[in-house]
């Protein structure tokens, strides 16, 4: 067969697919749902032709990034959020959808329509669907050439296809499996599927050992990937680079790919390659425009050098925030149980968009007039201008269409703070302070940065400090203490002046990744010790929940109908036991005008 059909996806603004991809067939991406081969002589309609040319290649290898962020599930599930029934007095709100509560609760997330936006089942689709697009541009080149690495017409798109399907099957063991560990405990985590050729038949057993790993395998198939497609990169072959895996964004993924696999000196030798001698990082004096809607264009220019990566999604998290009144990022309360005892809960505020740091005092100045409030009123909740987002009509009497959602989930700036973790590991805590300070700087803090004014502000002493990160626990009656990055693998766990300034790179990585889920990937890593307080729309009484770093609830369950196709539960397995057509109408405009955080 030598014509290769793709199909066009779309989605409306409800998340309902035009077709779906994956859904009760298990995730077979096979030839009658997503990829057809045929001996028709003319293409079906909305398909892309594949010939023997590599410019259609490269169109190919475009459809291959995904329109699908689990964002909005992994900020639920971390400590960026709280539960505005808690926080706010005598509130009984309803989640904006059902599967949020389901998220925030660390459940199995099963009340979602099957498309649904911001779903597990449409990251899984629309992940392994890019997966599927790299494998038929991959399966094609080869037709083309005995040797596509070293053929100058095809060797940038090799590259291109095989960072892309790693960075697609990063994504999904973080989400669906354990974090990294080690070489031994996760050779018992159970894995993903690791999809490397095309299917060619509709029913494929993507539990067998060809294709489902432990997630030390996972990560060594990523790695291999990596280190195929890295050094084949082409700027110049792409229009516009920030929408693709250019050299830059590519060096950046690999950095944070062997930063969570405890692999400093290659952490800091990608991070210093796209970085380069002078790191070009956000240049945050340039976006005070006059309007919102210009200082969110100037901050998703593709054309600025600090936006290695930009993704554009469909994700209805700024509605979410802006016009839900359960979840948020909030201030915190104290709180009495049935018991009689005081819970703290944190305010993530503080923490990260609205907060002090180790040498600026009140508001990051960088987000100084850039925090806007729930439209319900800032006792619910703020968000980051960023996240505002983009609407597309398609109808605009009926008020109907697209919403888009940019992200820049590589850029300069987190770069840096990977490069910063992984000095501060190397035993370069100068060099790793120098790089905070360089952060900060650019953040338009004028004080410089020292050791001293770290250890002041990660004081854990001090009672209720909601900038220190929860990374270990004393036992009780004992002097013993549970490191749980020891649990999680690490061979070096850092203590004293070093776990001071630990806990300043993941607070500045908390507030550089705000909106976009990181942080939960952060805590699994570390295996955090995380507390959700929560109430339900008709309850009076207050939950208390934690999670802990072998809880098998860390990782996300696959999706629902994927497991009712017969494909079995990931949260089973593991290291210690573990393991609608219509569209929503745009509001009208006096109803979603942001208000500036007071």
């Amino acid at each position: 067969m030598k014509h290769i059909y793709i199909y066009n996806v779309w989605k409306q603004q409800t998340g309902t697919s035009r077709m779906s991809l994956l859904g009760a067939a298990l995730f077979i991406l096979h030839a009658s749902l997503f990829v057809s081969c045929t001996a028709l002589d003319e293409a079906p309609d909305n398909r892309t032709e594949i010939t023997s040319s590599p410019d259609k290649i490269q169109q190919l290898l475009t459809s291959g990034y995904p329109l699908s962020t689990p964002a909005i599930i992994c900020e639920l599930a971390g400590d960026n959020m709280v539960d505005d029934n808690v926080v706010v007095p005598s509130t009984h709100s309803d989640p904006y959808y059902k599967f949020h509560e389901e998220a925030y609760y660390w459940q199995n997330i099963v009340e979602y329509s099957t498309g649904e936006d911001d779903t597990p089942y449409q990251v899984w689709e629309s992940y392994y669907a890019g997966i599927a697009v790299c494998n038929h541009a991959i399966q094609a080149m080869k037709e083309m050439s005995d040797d596509p690495a070293s053929n100058p017409e095809l060797s940038h798109s090799w590259g291109e296809a095989h960072i892309l399907r790693a960075y697609l099957h990063f994504i999904l063991v973080n989400v669906f499996a354990e974090a990294y560990k080690n070489d031994s405990q996760s050779s018992q985590d159970r894995g993903i599927p690791y999809v490397t050729r095309p299917e060619t038949t509709v029913k494929v057993n993507y539990s067998s050992s060809e294709y489902l790993h432990d997630v030390k395998t996972t990560y060594d198939l990523i790695e291999k990937d990596i280190l195929e497609g890295i050094d084949l990169i082409q700027d110049a072959k792409y229009k516009v680079p920030a929408y693709h895996f250019n050299k830059k964004a590519a060096n950046a993924f690999a950095a944070r790919f062997y930063l969570f696999k405890r692999d400093y000196q290659k952490c800091l030798k990608y991070a210093n390659d796209a970085l380069g001698a002078n790191p070009q990082l956000r240049n945050w004096r340039n976006l005070k425009k006059n309007t919102l809607t210009a200082t969110v264009n100037e901050y998703n220019d593709e054309k600025l050098s600090c936006n290695y990566l930009i993704q554009s999604t469909y994700s209805l998290q700024w509605r979410m925030l802006v016009r839900s009144t359960r979840f948020a990022i909030n201030t915190g309360t104290n709180f009495k149980d049935g018991n009689g005892k005081t819970w703290h809960v944190p305010s993530t505020l503080d923490a990260t968009i609205w907060g002090s740091g180790p040498n600026w005092s009140g508001t990051l100045p960088a987000f100084s007039g850039m925090v806007y409030i729930n439209s319900a009123g800032q006792q619910y909740g703020a968000w980051l201008f960023r996240l505002y987002e983009y609407f597309e009509y398609t109808d605009k009497i009926a008020g109907i269409g697209y919403v888009h959602q940019i992200y820049q989930p590589l850029s300069a700036d987190e770069t840096l703070l990977c490069r910063a973790e992984a000095k501060l590991y190397l035993g370069d805590r100068d060099g790793a302070i120098r790089d905070l300070d360089l952060w900060t700087s650019s953040h338009l803090v004028t004080t410089t940065l020292t050791l001293d004014a770290i250890k002041r502000k990660y004081s854990r002493t001090s009672a209720n400090n909601d900038f220190v990160n929860n990374l270990y626990e004393v036992v009780p009656n004992t002097k013993d203490t549970i490191w749980y990055a020891q649990m999680m693998g690490f061979e070096k766990v850092l203590k004293g002046d070093d776990l001071s300034v630990l806990d300043c790179i993941l607070h500045f990585r908390r507030i550089e990744t705000i909106h976009e889920g990181q942080r939960w990937y952060d805590i699994k890593r570390y295996g955090m010790k995380v507390y959700h307080f929560y109430r339900g729309p008709l309850e009076d009484e207050i939950h208390v929940d934690s999670l802990t770093w072998n809880d098998p609830r860390r990782v996300f369950e696959i999706p629902d109908n994927v497991i009712q196709a017969g494909y079995s539960s990931n949260r089973e397995t593991g290291s210690y036991g573990t393991s609608s057509g219509e569209g929503f109408k745009m509001p009208a405009s006096t109803d979603i005008q942001p208000q500036l955080y007071k």
